[in-house]
């Protein structure tokens, strides 16, 4: 029998929500479990994904202003106790090849988190998430739907706080 998926929603009415929700997705992140942890987040330009990984990034100890790297496509951050966040944003990638050459699999190791823009840029050259992160702005308002793609993903959202 196939696996329903966790699903969590949220209502982002303001960047000051997405920044609380990018702060508790962080908190929640399961480091201990194998492997690296994958989010991806996908949304219209100006839906507030930057502002999310930001968010996140600062509350895992980032002091630097973080930017969308769409220009350097790739940002690697330090985290204290030898982990490591990278965020890639795949808009200007033309395809999967364009990834490879990036070197992005030398990240995929434990304690590791690989947030990622775009991700659909891509295709399938990507392993599944164990979050991805669909950051809305029409319809019912500025939001966030996230769905657990694995095991480490749903202990994601289950201990995610947000009020």
């Amino acid at each position: 029998m196939a696996r329903v998926p966790m699903v969590r929603q949220w209502q982002l009415p303001g960047p000051e929500d997405t920044e609380r929700l990018g702060a508790g997705l962080a908190a929640a992140c399961p480091w201990e479990a194998s492997g690296p942890r994958l989010a991806y987040l996908s949304g219209e330009l100006g839906s507030g994904k930057t502002t999310l990984v930001a968010a996140m990034l600062h509350a895992l100890g980032v002091a630097e202003p973080v930017r969308s790297p769409s220009y350097a496509l790739l940002e690697v951050y330090p985290l204290a106790g030898g982990m490591l966040a990278v965020h890639l944003d795949c808009y200007r990638l033309q395809g999967p090849e364009e990834l490879e050459a990036l070197g992005l699999r030398d990240y995929f190791a434990d304690r590791s988190l690989l947030l990622i823009e775009w991700p659909e840029r891509v295709g399938g050259a990507l392993p599944d998430p164990d979050l991805a992160l669909q950051l809305q702005v029409a319809g019912q308002g500025r939001g966030c739907r996230a769905i657990a793609h694995s095991t480490a993903g749903e202990q994601w959202l289950s201990a995610a706080q947000f009020p």
